[in-house]
């Protein structure tokens, strides 16, 4: 029950934060949304856990945690909310996100060990058709309205998580999920903090819809979808964690095309087909780790990876 339950949670939380960063583009500019989703939530957080957080880290593994949570979390929403504040929509954003896994997977037996097998690959492929047929539906709906270097934004933050993944996955030292948490979400609450005061856009709109989208963020997307990523990243690996990603588009273009009136069509509904197809394969399929001495690359992720947020 708890092998299906949580991959569902997982899309579901995950996807929410599209659907959540567009019903706040339309109240505040994305570093106010942003800076408002993880200030209360860092001063909260920091109130309960900096003992722990003292008394379990050094100064290496620290910066490390800054380090994960500054691509893991800041990165990769700022470029999701700006995108979609630019015009594109939650959907292609969602879509574009989807070709993490491919990235993910080439780079698995390098640098963690876990090598992908044919099949996975071939579920990988499929996924990567999936993806590119909807995404091709979506940009033609759009009519040509949106610049085409804003496609390249999410792209970027696909990038970054990708990077915060492998960074976590080589390294040495356990960290508690609470700790965990508490640095990324504090290291996302200064930087967007910066970045707002930089660009003059602090001060939150006094609009209700702005505290529902900030209250939206805060629970779905940041304590489901982020921390079930990692969660299930320790339990299954980066490969099945990553192809599950395949199902954040077409679900996400569902989800918009209901609350939003986004663009869905029968295009649309044959990528979804074909991302379950690939998400059945790779999950039926047994990842190959080839026999190495330990090393940071073989050592397992850290208890990091269970924080259920």
């Amino acid at each position: 029950m708890t092998a299906v339950l949580l991959p569902v949670a997982f899309v579901v939380c995950w996807s929410s934060g599209f659907i959540g960063a567009k019903l706040g583009a339309g109240t505040a500019p994305a570093a106010t949304l942003l800076m408002w989703r993880f200030l209360p939530l860092a001063v909260v957080l920091l109130a309960v856990s900096w003992t722990s957080v003292r008394r379990t880290l050094g100064i290496r593994d620290l910066g490390r945690q800054i380090l994960i949570g500054a691509l893991s979390q800041s990165g990769y929403l700022l470029s999701v909310y700006y995108a979609i504040q630019l015009g594109v929509s939650s959907g292609t954003t969602a879509l574009i996100d989807g070709v993490q896994p491919l990235v993910a997977g080439a780079l698995a037996g390098p640098l963690l060990r876990q090598y992908v097998s044919r099949r996975q690959w071939l579920g990988l492929g499929l996924g990567l058709t999936g993806v590119t047929v909807v995404t091709l539906a979506d940009a033609g709906a759009a009519g040509g309205d949106v610049a085409w270097w804003a496609y390249l934004v999410p792209l970027l933050g696909m990038l970054s998580l990708v990077a915060a993944t492998f960074l976590e996955g080589r390294a040495r030292t356990s960290v508690p999920p609470r700790t965990s948490l508490t640095i990324h979400c504090a290291t996302s609450a200064v930087l967007f903090s910066v970045l707002g005061l930089a660009t003059g856009t602090a001060t939150p709109p006094a609009t209700s819809s702005f505290w529902l989208a900030t209250a939206w963020l805060v629970v779905l997307p940041t304590f489901g979808g982020y921390g079930l990523y990692w969660l299930i990243l320790r339990r299954s690996g980066v490969t099945e964690v990553n192809t599950l990603m395949f199902l954040m588009a077409p679900v996400t273009a569902v989800w918009g095309a209901l609350m939003f009136g986004e663009h869905f069509g029968v295009t649309t509904a044959v990528g979804l087909a074909i991302g379950l197809a690939a998400v059945v394969v790779v999950r039926r399929a047994p990842s190959r780790t080839r026999p190495t001495r330990p090393s940071p690359a073989a050592a397992p992720p850290s208890p990091a990876c269970q924080r259920a947020r």
